[in-house]
């Protein structure tokens, strides 16, 4: 995708809402400063935990559910749209919230039943530290969100509403007078690709730094709804676990800290985005579930052979407790992901977004477990396999192919996108970028491709292989070449909610292969073949919520 497709893997970004937030300077306060900082400390309204930072920073935790109350930078409040808080979820209720302060911290603990959340604050930062455990399901904690006051921070981005007055899909996708289309779930951004997201004015910036997801799902290439803005107000989100498209369970345990930031404009301090978030001074504050770095592990890799070096390769651990990645170094693909929980993990490399290989490996308090080269088979890269004809790069995504820049940050119906329609020659040189990232059942289904073979080429069967990364309601393509036609293929498992219209090709990589008869083949080799690609189901409804699915690549085997 264009907004990725330049960005090294692993280096995550932030999203602004103002030009003018670009710029580094004057950014949030150091981790560590004195206890002396003037003001600092907490008092109590007889209904909140009132918490002085000594900075610029004052906020208020409700005493009765542990909902953020009031956040106020600078002598102005920004906390709260719609009569509603910030906290977990739509707010837990009634909890038990008790705090203390630990020389320069303050820990402020809401129990829940089984769930625990906690926020925390350091003497001369204006920044809210929050982790949240959430130990099983009964309760439905799935993010935590900031609300924002209305006209704080005005944008007009892929993820805001302000200006959009029709709706055009459910009652979270709209429309503006021009075409363009606006939703809170267009981010643009996989997980991987950012440390904070968040607005600015210039001179005053509000941010929340994610966690380091080890306890959310769906891996490095994740995308979800980051932020919102509408005429009501704004939100900012760490999202815990997220269920749309969704294609792991959910894991449970401590998430954080994820970090509320104020700044005068410019980026959140560095120091509160590396690699993993805990810092030394929450070690002994009594947090559930909390491990320090002392008890966990690194896995590190010599290198990768076998890689395609014109694609980008990661390297994830994931178990049914915790998920980490990193990227291979380019080079020669030596790969270092710290801070890992002890265990037994899957070790997935990935081209783009592609798994191609896989291993076990175990993870011990306190070691370093060390690779040797990692090597790739061959036959575990399907771009490796020699074709007569390939549409698109076998990576997992559907980059390159017409309209998959902008469907991560659009609906399909935008103004923007060109025609779904039309069809592809094979040797016009522009077969991917002609060929629709999506194809959908009640849209553009008997989509056409033409090409011609050699005599000996179609004196013989070949493997046609499309590959998808999502489907929606059971879309799959069937084939016909010519006068032959396929059986059609039973659904891989995918996630059954919308993923095309949200902004989201992020399923299950899963490749459909057709044995193709010679007798398809027209034996007049100065005459074009016919490949016809359907999308077949029996559910979905109409137009783009009909079946359908997102294309990673398609070829003709030799």
């Amino acid at each position: 995708m264009s907004e990725t497709a330049n960005r090294p893997v692993g280096r995550r970004t932030f999203v602004l809402g103002s030009a003018a937030a670009a710029g580094t300077a004057a950014l949030a306060g150091p981790l560590a400063v004195p206890a002396s900082a003037a003001g600092f400390g907490y008092s109590d309204d007889g209904s909140n935990y009132v918490v002085d930072t000594g900075a610029s920073l004052v906020f208020k935790v409700s005493k009765t559910n542990g909902d953020l109350t009031s956040l106020v930078y600078r002598g102005t409040e920004y906390q709260g749209y719609g009569g509603k808080n910030s906290h977990i979820e739509s707010g837990l209720g009634t909890s038990t919230v008790t705090i203390k302060q630990s020389a320069s911290t303050i820990l402020i603990s809401v129990a829940h039943g089984t769930l625990k959340h906690y926020y925390a604050a350091r003497s001369g930062e204006n920044n809210v530290y929050l982790w949240t455990n959430k130990a099983d399901d009964s309760v439905s904690a799935t993010r935590y969100i900031v609300r924002v006051k209305a006209g704080m921070f005005l944008n007009d981005e892929p993820d805001s509403y302000t200006y959009a007055p029709t709706t055009v899909e459910a009652s979270d996708v709209f429309e503006k007078s021009d075409g363009q289309t606006r939703s809170k779930h267009y981010s643009k951004l996989r997980v991987i690709d950012y440390d904070y997201i968040g607005w600015s004015t210039g001179s005053v910036g509000l941010y929340v730094v994610r966690s380091n997801h080890e306890k959310a799902s769906g891996g490095p290439f994740y995308r979800s709804l980051l932020r919102h803005q509408s005429a009501d107000g704004g939100g900012l989100y760490e999202i815990l676990y997220y269920g749309e498209n969704q294609t792991e369970a959910q894991r449970f345990g401590l998430q954080g800290p994820y970090v509320i930031a104020f700044t005068d404009g410019g980026a959140p301090s560095s120091a509160l985005y590396h690699a993993n978030l805990t810092t030394s001074w929450a070690d002994s504050l009594g947090i559930s579930g909390y491990v320090a770095a002392s008890g966990r592990g690194k896995v590190t890799g010599v290198g990768i052979t076998g890689r395609n070096t014109a694609f980008p390769y990661t390297v994830g651990l994931a178990n049914p407790a915790a998920q980490y990645w990193g990227p291979a170094r380019s080079s020669d693909g030596y790969f270092a992901i710290p801070g890992v929980l002890p265990g037994t993990y899957t070790l997935t490399v990935f081209k783009g977004e592609l798994a191609v290989h896989t291993a076990s490996v175990t993870v011990t308090a306190g070691g370093t477990t060390t690779l040797n080269t990692v090597a790739i088979p061959s036959s575990n890269d399907p771009g490796n396999a020699s074709a007569i004809w390939r549409i698109g790069d076998w990576n997992g995504s559907p980059s390159g192919f017409k309209n998959a820049d902008l469907m991560t940050y659009a609906h399909p119906s935008d103004s923007r996108a060109a025609s779904w329609t039309g069809n592809v020659v094979i040797g016009s040189g522009t077969e991917t970028s002609t060929f629709p990232c999506y194809l959908w059942k009640d849209v553009n289904s008997g989509i056409l491709v033409y090409f011609r073979l050699t005599a000996a080429q179609a004196a013989a069967a070949h493997t046609l292989r499309i590959g998808v990364t999502t489907a929606y309601a059971n879309g799959r393509p069937q084939i016909s070449v010519n006068d032959w036609t396929s059986s059609i293929p039973s659904p891989p498992g995918q996630p059954s909610t919308r993923s095309l219209t949200v902004g989201s090709y992020r399923g299950n990589n899963y490749t459909f292969a057709y044995s193709v008869p010679a007798s398809a083949w027209l034996s007049d080799t100065s005459r074009y073949n016919v490949l016809k690609i359907n999308v077949v189901s029996g559910s979905g409804t109409t137009s783009f919520l009909s079946a359908g699915t997102a294309i990673d690549a398609i070829d003709l085997l030799v």
